[in-house]
């Protein structure tokens, strides 16, 4: 009778100090679908002589519309959901679950950091705990939600992590005390300008503001749909006429059937969107230029080779629509990761085996079209809008620029690269460009291609 008097007061503890946690749980996952996983652990907090409850996470598997995940919800009840070495073994444990049974994993994170008194072995803990969260990347897709304020070394695995939601205004990510950084800063902000997605808009981590847990829910299926089912029924014949007036990165979105934009609060030029073309799941670069073209940089760079590694991950074919003009010519890029962060992207595309095509729907220059519409680097097929400019140089004027101070006949340089000598066509000859298409019909080529690379 004593153990099941025990047992009673440990689940009344339980209920008390995770009711809130729990019922944020059941808010993002099916009803009644959630199973808990080591409930009853329990640990002394040194410092202040009390039990940590559940170790002041919940742990365990639900299901999100019939999808399956491993669940981490930090519990802020206990000890505002400060990090201790207990703490995050029983992380590191789900996660060694989620990568035996090949399962994605959800984050909920809510904390002030590590708890008072944890000293050296917490900092073990925070090691193993990330180490597992690395070696589960590109294996099981990994979300990260940003559940109120996340301090300390913890905010990592949102940098890990596959994607990362930050819900409403409150969601503050940062890996010191925002309070600190503004006080160093010599400023009196307020937390969400230090560590609120707006805020953290060039460090690429937030990949989805959203209000509210149902828009956390309705991405979750949505990529779950794309990564799990590879084809659906679609209609094959489409044509965008759109296209024909306008060859706007706003018109090219209507190819894709449901589209989601990722991480469209950081370089918003270079637009990463999964959705289906013709019923395929597909990952694609859609660069948005508008008059003049994108100018690379190394965090345009940056945000395509993640979006490629995901493609890489998780067997998705890669297709970019390009309108770019090669690196940005600044010293401030030039001093920059831009190159390394080129050489990265290359890496990722060669390990793409699922399929590689390019559209060139505006322009395509310089190292713009070596880098996202070459053959040589992989791109299986590639197609150009009969308006779309393929060249060296930009116009004459760039490569009078570039050859100023050389012997260069300045007559021939305007022949060479006049612009009627940048349309597709000189490409196509040389049999770099495997058709040159009128612009409402992409889709119906796309689709083709698609199916034939098809595995």
């Amino acid at each position: 009778m004593e153990k099941i008097k025990l047992l009673q007061e440990r689940k009344a503890k339980i209920a008390e100090y995770g009711k809130e946690i729990r019922e944020r749980i059941q808010s993002i996952f099916d009803e009644e679908s959630f199973v808990e996983t080591a409930a009853f652990s329990f640990s002394k907090n040194a410092f202040y002589g009390e039990d940590e409850v559940g170790e002041g996470v919940v742990t365990g598997f639900a299901t999100i519309e019939g999808y399956p995940f491993y669940v981490v919800a930090q519990n802020f009840k206990a000890f505002d959901g400060g990090i201790s070495k207990a703490n995050c073994d029983k992380m590191a444990s789900c996660l060694d679950s989620a990568e035996k049974n090949n399962t994605p994993v959800v984050y909920l994170l809510n904390t002030r950091g590590v708890q008072v008194g944890e000293g050296v072995t917490v900092l073990e803990g925070l090691a193993k705990l990330l180490l597992r969260s690395t070696q589960l990347k590109g294996v099981v897709p990994q979300y990260v939600v940003v559940d109120g304020e996340v301090y300390g070394s913890v905010a990592m695995l949102s940098a890990i992590a596959d994607f990362t939601f930050f819900l409403d205004k409150k969601s503050v990510l940062s890996v010191n005390s925002p309070f600190v950084l503004s006080a160093k800063a010599g400023k009196n902000l307020p937390k969400e300008e230090v560590g609120g997605a707006k805020a953290l808009s060039k460090t690429g981590i937030p990949a989805f503001e959203v209000n509210g847990v149902e828009k956390v829910r309705e991405t979750i299926v949505q990529i779950s749909e794309l990564i799990s089912i590879p084809c659906v029924d679609a209609e094959l014949n489409d044509s965008v006429p759109a296209l024909n007036k306008d060859a706007s990165a706003k018109n090219i979105l209507s190819i894709f059937e449901a589209p989601l934009e990722i991480w469209s609060g950081y370089e918003a030029d270079v637009k990463t969107v999964l959705g289906r073309i013709g019923g395929i799941a597909v990952a694609s670069v859609i660069f948005d230029g508008g008059d003049t073209g994108v100018e690379l940089t190394a965090d345009k760079l940056a945000k395509i080779r993640n979006f490629a590694e995901f493609a890489c991950c998780y067997g998705l074919p890669f297709v970019t629509f390009t309108d770019v003009k090669g690196f940005c010519a600044c010293m401030g890029v030039n001093n920059s990761r831009v190159m390394k962060e080129t050489a990265e992207y290359l890496d990722i595309l060669d390990t793409i085996d699922t399929g590689k095509i390019a559209v060139v729907y505006k322009k395509a220059i310089g190292l713009g079209y070596s880098l996202f519409a070459a053959k040589s680097v992989g791109f299986d097929y590639t197609c150009a809008f009969a308006n779309a400019q393929i060249a060296l140089f930009d116009s004459v004027q760039g490569a009078s620029i570039e050859f100023k101070d050389t012997k260069a006949d300045a007559i021939a340089l305007q022949e060479r690269y006049a612009d009627e000598k940048a349309d597709p066509i000189n490409a196509a000859k040389e049999g770099y460009i495997d058709a040159i298409i009128e612009p409402q019909f992409v889709k119906q080529y796309l689709i083709s291609a698609l199916q034939m690379l098809a595995k």
